[in-house]
């Protein structure tokens, strides 16, 4: 599909929305309200809030991907990369617009069966996990990844129930100690 102006637009308001009120919170008149685009421009880019929705978790995907990647590549032992990833988290969550985990926030917003949309979240949380075991592997022990994985989502979550910097700083203890 071409790219435009408006579509762009479109995407950066309706991701900004998203992730700052959840998908079901946010409507379709909103978006376009807040984006300043006709409804038919919308329309001609999206043919539905789930396509928007796709559109966004596709994009945060990626671009959470990078961001993890970058800050493991800054390092060389496995201890460090992994080390980097908490306190990536750190930083992530300390920030005065961090409103949680994208995925995990989007998740608990839409159904079950919301299959496109679930797909990519399993599919980057997914990536998390191959992050750690790829990490890892020079250590033969792979096997830590879902542990590690764990710690990462649950100083997420714990996050955004408690606030403050005690769950990530706990994860990232626990994690030095598996490693």
């Amino acid at each position: 599909m071409k790219k435009s102006k408006a579509r762009d637009k479109i995407v950066e308001t309706a991701s900004r929305l998203f992730y700052q009120q959840g998908c079901v919170a946010t409507g379709i008149n909103q978006i376009i309200k807040e984006s300043g685009v006709a409804k038919t421009t919308l329309y001609e880019h999206f043919h539905s809030k789930e396509d928007l929705l796709v559109e966004y978790l596709t994009n945060i995907s990626d671009e959470t991907d990078g961001w993890l990647k970058a800050e493991v590549d800054k390092f060389n032992s496995p201890k460090e990369k992994v080390m980097a990833l908490f306190d990536f988290l750190a930083v992530l969550s300390s920030r005065a617009d961090y409103c949680g985990c994208s995925f995990l926030n989007m998740v608990s917003d839409i159904p079950f069966d919301s299959g496109r949309a679930n797909a990519i979240i399993k599919k980057q949380k997914d990536n998390v996990r191959a992050l750690f075991a790829e990490i890892l592997k020079p250590m033969k022990k792979e096997q830590l990844a879902d542990e590690l994985y764990m710690l990462f989502d649950g100083a997420l979550i714990t996050n955004k129930v408690h606030g403050g910097a005690w769950p990530v700083q706990t994860a990232k203890n626990i994690a030095e100690k598996l490693i």
